[in-house]
């Protein structure tokens, strides 16, 4: 036997519905066709999710046992999550129904939520050495992203003084088109400069990097609530997806080399020179573009996948109409011939608290891991990697960035749930933290200095110290999703309010007090200090 517990009301893509009619739905023989046709491979246990209102969430959940579990009924609940997520579409292609396509668009999508600001910082390799700001400016990076919170903070206040009333697909699809415009221009003006207060300042680069910094923070206030109209399993890849807005760049990045450094003997002084890169930056910045691009279209295809789900979904019969109007139905469920009373059939009315301690301990983690992983160490990663070379500043932030879509794709078969078990791994990658900085504090003088394992150490420490953090930032997340929109709302807050104290606490300790010092190229600066 199974107990199946529904709300007293039920939205679903066929209209309303008491939950007896609901129950007596999932058993239709059409049911069992449609599933078996797509063969979709979804969890029973969030079988439906649904908006109704106001953005009020209802949910229905089934508990059962496999082995007295129906087959007919398996495939009926299969229908129904196909359906809501859009995997059933339309009768023209059997491939293009495929769950398969859904978990690639939604890669592709998420893909489009921080490629900006990941090329950004894979790219600083080469325009650091071109751009007035020179090691400082990672640390005006990181600042301006944290300024791009101003996105998220407005669409926290709407969603609070006005709930249910803002479109997300549509703020989705204008950050999108903001996010091709400002790449595009940067692609044609990142070298431009100008003059203020008698000093040079890359003041173009710096105001398109303050807007696809507000894109990308305000992705993550809208893209993850659109995310839980899917069931978890695409939670996971919508982070894999976030993760190949990492490892896309990286490839590119890697292609591209960065500039060496030599120094040349010019009338008595040595003078330094950069090689130019196998490509320049402008061609690295079209490459965002039509990713950027790729990621729009593939929103695009998702919403149409929807609506295409929607028009081809089964009407209800009349019978279903006219129960729907006395708010009962009062034919009973067969279970595999055995009838089942209405008594089986749990209302499900009391909301549970998202506040539990549980929930605040992974969003106050999730806000130190982007703490240091947004806003402390990219803030002063110039002064850790620098001074062993242009080379090991290159392999650290491609090869880390690569680390980010691999944790993500561990994080997709193994879900650490345990407490502590993640409160160990945070404390980990805070050990690799603590390291880095303590170089950065200590350039341009650090520790083995001169030695190729002084390098080593430091591309090897980025790499675990992201690798760490970014699968306990896609376990949190998937946890999160369990406990419902409002979750992911609050998850995408976390992750920006944590990136928001993290560069603002760097940000004067780099460019007013001068804690960290940049060394001069061609000069021995360690002998200079003595």
């Amino acid at each position: 036997m199974f107990e199946l517990k529904v709300e007293k009301h039920v939205a679903t893509p066929f209209g309303h519905s008491t939950g007896a009619q609901f129950v007596r739905f999932i058993n239709k023989p059409e049911a069992l066709e449609y599933a078996n046709r797509f063969n979709c491979d979804l969890e029973f246990t969030r079988i439906w999710k649904a908006t109704e209102g106001a953005g009020t969430l209802r949910k229905v959940s089934a508990r059962t046992h496999s082995s007295f579990y129906p087959d007919e009924v398996k495939r009926s609940y299969q229908l129904l999550v196909c359906s809501v997520v859009g995997v059933s579409g339309t009768m023209s292609g059997r491939w293009l129904s495929s769950a398969a396509v859904t978990h690639v668009m939604v890669a592709l999508f998420a893909m489009g939520s921080w490629i900006s600001v990941n090329s950004l910082w894979l790219e600083l390799p080469v325009v650091v050495n071109v751009l007035p700001e020179g090691w400082n400016l990672p640390a005006y990076i990181s600042v301006l992203i944290a300024f791009g919170n101003i996105g998220p903070i407005a669409v926290t206040i709407t969603h609070h003084c006005a709930p249910g009333r803002l479109n997300e697909r549509l703020v989705i699809h204008c950050i999108q088109v903001l996010a091709v415009v400002a790449s595009g221009c940067l692609a044609v003006f990142w070298s431009h400069t100008v003059t203020i207060a008698k000093e040079e300042r890359s003041l173009v680069f710096l105001l398109l990097t303050f807007v696809l910094s507000f894109v990308c923070c305000t992705s993550n206030v809208t893209f993850l609530p659109f995310m839980f109209s899917y069931p978890p399993q695409y939670i996971r890849t919508f982070f894999i997806g976030q993760g190949l807005s990492a490892l896309f760049p990286c490839l590119v990045a890697l292609g591209q080399g960065v500039s060496k450094l030599e120094c040349k003997t010019l009338n008595s002084t040595v003078q330094p020179e950069y090689l130019k890169e196998n490509f320049p930056a402008q061609n690295f910045f079209w490459f965002l573009c039509v990713m950027l691009s790729i990621s729009a279209l593939s929103f695009q295809a998702l919403m149409q996948r929807q609506t295409e789900s929607q028009e081809n979904a089964p009407p209800q019969e009349p019978d279903t109409l006219a129960a729907e109007k006395n708010g009962e139905e009062t034919h009973p469920l067969h279970n595999g011939g055995t009838p089942v009373s209405e008594d089986q059939v749990q209302v499900e009315e009391q909301p549970q608290t998202f506040w539990t301690q549980r929930n605040i301990y992974l969003l106050s983690l999730l806000a130190v891991s982007n703490a240091l992983t947004n806003g402390v160490l990219p803030s002063v990663q110039s002064f850790s990697c620098l001074p062993y070379g242009t080379m090991t500043f290159h392999l650290s932030v491609v090869l880390a960035n690569i680390a980010n879509p691999l944790a993500c794709f561990v994080a997709m078969f193994f879900v650490l749930r345990s407490s502590t078990g993640l409160g160990f791994l945070s404390l980990a990658g805070g050990v690799f933290a603590a390291y880095l900085l303590a170089l950065a504090a200590l350039s341009p003088c650090p520790p083995l200095l001169g030695n190729p394992a002084g390098g080593a150490l430091v591309v090897i420490s980025g790499i675990i110290f992201t690798g760490l953090f970014s699968y306990l930032k896609v376990v949190i997340g998937t946890l999160l999703h369990e406990a419902g929109h409002a979750a992911l709302l609050w998850c995408g807050i976390s992750i920006q309010a944590g990136s928001l104290i993290g560069a603002l606490t760097m940000f004067p300790l780099v460019n007013v007090y001068h804690v960290f010092k940049q060394a001069q190229a061609c000069v021995d600066n360690c002998s200079k200090q003595e």
